[in-house]
């Protein structure tokens, strides 16, 4: 049998001695109202406890309804622990991340470059053995060749010379375009490597390459003599490296 709580006791005999003390028609009221609040099956396990008789299954699954112990926490073995004695003091105090995907520069990313660096030069010296540059014959100052051109790679700057003022087109233009790109990694803070992830970075990339690489393509391809615009398949082709 479960043991009784102590002021289920203490109230079950109160309860008792006011009923046997009072007589009259307000002990009566009084005995009534003591009746409702306290239950029945509670004074029927206090006279069972009394009298050391067992008390009926219905008021007892009606009590331990009634009255449910709070849960325990058990660890292995079925040991109580303390919350203290289990959560660590570093995972709370210690707010800082630990940078666990992060490796040195030094030594291992220069040396993968050091390396990447002296086959790109091994290799520029080999064909650079085996295959002259296309030199053209020495410069002549009283003959200037017609279309005079930069070389490729400053194509793109000379066509936009030839669409807008100078300031603008070797000032203004180019540095507009290199601000955006250094900007770039600030705006899109995004640490994914996939592609469909990056869009933001990959449109401005595209449209600077895009942009450069048609104006490169028409100041070779385009540009005839005066550096006017011609169509190579009816004017020739007028592009030397």
């Amino acid at each position: 049998m479960a043991d009784i709580p102590e002021h289920l006791l203490k109230r079950a005999q109160e309860a008792k001695e006011r009923l046997e003390g009072d007589v009259s028609d307000e002990s009566s009221s009084s005995e009534e109202t003591v009746e409702s609040k306290i239950p029945e099956h509670l004074l029927e396990r206090t006279a069972a406890a009394k009298s050391r008789e067992p008390v009926p299954a219905v008021a007892t699954t009606q009590v331990a309804e009634t009255i449910t112990p709070p849960p325990v926490g058990t660890g292995p073995g079925g040991n109580t622990q303390r919350l203290l004695t289990v959560v660590k003091s570093g995972s709370i105090q210690d707010v800082k991340l630990k940078p666990m995907d992060k490796v040195h520069v030094w030594p291992h990313l220069l040396v993968v470059e050091f390396v990447a660096a002296l086959a790109i030069t091994a290799f520029s010296t080999i064909f650079s053995i085996f295959v002259n540059a296309p030199l053209l014959e020495l410069a002549n100052f009283n003959q200037t060749p017609n279309p005079s051109k930069a070389p490729w790679y400053f194509l793109g700057l000379q066509e936009l010379l030839t669409m807008f003022h100078p300031m603008v087109a070797g000032v203004t233009i180019p540095g507009l375009a290199l601000f955006l790109l250094i900007l770039a990694p600030y705006i899109d803070k995004n640490p994914s490597n996939k592609p469909e992830d990056r869009k933001f970075a990959i449109s401005i990339m595209t449209v600077h390459l895009m942009f450069w690489g048609v104006l490169v393509m028409i100041g070779s391809f385009f540009r005839g003599p005066g550096f006017n615009f011609v169509f190579p398949w009816a004017e020739g082709l007028f592009f030397e490296l």
